[in-house]
């Protein structure tokens, strides 16, 4: 499983030109799923996410977590995370899950996070054609992928 995180004034997901999800501060996550992924998986990134300490406390220093800033978060499933640019010019999405694998991985890591922080979780749609906008604030963007732990 693999997220890019990024920090956001604001963020906000259309379908269909209707606004399904709207934050002000908090934590942008695009989330790139393949099919070895498993709740262990979803358990770490949630742990790090919540409690990376990526906004600034009141010395401009990066030493505040979601948790401690009462953060807000949207979940944009992102199949592209996962795509392999090793040969030619054409994106493979091949280590990409398919819809039957990533789709009950994406609830769970959403339901999953929702237990463990206190405001709301909103989503995009999962397979649907989003419009994402957001303020990266910073910028700040990590890139963290559960394979790579150690």
């Amino acid at each position: 499983m693999k997220v890019v995180l990024q920090r956001v004034s604001k963020a906000s997901v259309t379908i269909n030109q209707k606004k399904v999800a709207d934050i002000k501060q908090g934590i942008l996550v695009l989330l790139g799923i393949v099919n070895e992924d498993t709740q262990e998986d979803i358990n770490w990134l949630i742990r790090k996410i919540i409690n990376l300490r990526i906004f600034n406390d009141e010395k401009g220093v990066m030493n505040l977590s979601l948790k401690d800033i009462n953060g807000e978060i949207i979940v944009v499933s992102q199949f592209t995370l996962q795509a392999s640019t090793k040969k030619g010019n054409r994106p493979s999405y091949i280590k990409a899950a398919k819809p039957d694998v990533a789709i009950p991985l994406y609830e769970n890591f959403v339901t999953s996070l929702q237990k463990e922080i206190i405001t709301k979780v909103q989503t995009g749609e999962f397979g649907a054609d989003m419009k994402v906008e957001l303020l990266n604030d910073g910028p700040v963007t990590i890139i963290i992928d559960s394979k790579n732990k150690d």
